[in-house]
């Protein structure tokens, strides 16, 4: 499994000093970030899912696995269906063209929601006002739990397709 330095990832350029948690001269791996409970989740993904540690095949894996924890939220088959591209192109099942496609629909489905939400809002935005901001409390402490949970699961999840990946070559 290819090593990494404290050097390396500030020539990645990190928006965080990674002298905070990694040591000079000390020698890393994927693994060996991601189990460092010391660096906040999102700059452990940060730093290990780059093409020259990890193949696209398992980057890609890992985010449509990802989206399909909140796939029950979305509303448009034209991004379940994007989602289904992504893993038959990852597995080598589907083109690059029907990958674009793919893509450019669920960007469309993307929009046609924003827009949708947007005039929903406006709407009712006058009417809700005053109980808004106790719903946005409780949605918020809601939202963090269900965030660390997530991300627990994501990193278990990434941490056992690093280890697969490391015996078919997807980790380099």
């Amino acid at each position: 499994m290819k090593t990494f330095t404290i050097d390396d990832v500030n020539k990645w350029n990190p928006c965080y000093d990674p002298i905070k948690y990694l040591e000079p001269g000390k020698k890393y791996t994927v693994l060996s970030i991601l189990d460092d409970r010391r660096i906040p989740f999102a700059d452990r993904l940060w730093c290990i899912c780059r093409d020259d540690l990890l193949s696209d095949k398992l980057m890609r894996l890992f985010a449509v696995r990802c989206a399909r924890q909140v796939q029950h939220l979305m509303k448009d088959e034209r991004s379940i269906n994007a989602l289904d591209v992504a893993e038959r192109f990852a597995h080598g099942e589907a083109t690059k063209e029907e990958l674009d496609a793919a893509r450019d629909a669920a960007k469309d489905a993307a929009w046609a929601a924003a827009w949708a939400a947007a005039l929903s809002t406006a709407r009712s935005a006058a009417r809700d006002a005053a109980k808004d901001a106790a719903w946005a409390a409780a949605w918020a402490a809601a939202l963090s739990t269900a965030w660390d949970a997530t991300q627990e699961s994501q990193e278990t999840k990434l941490r056992e397709m690093i280890l697969d990946g490391i015996k078919s070559g997807d980790v380099k």
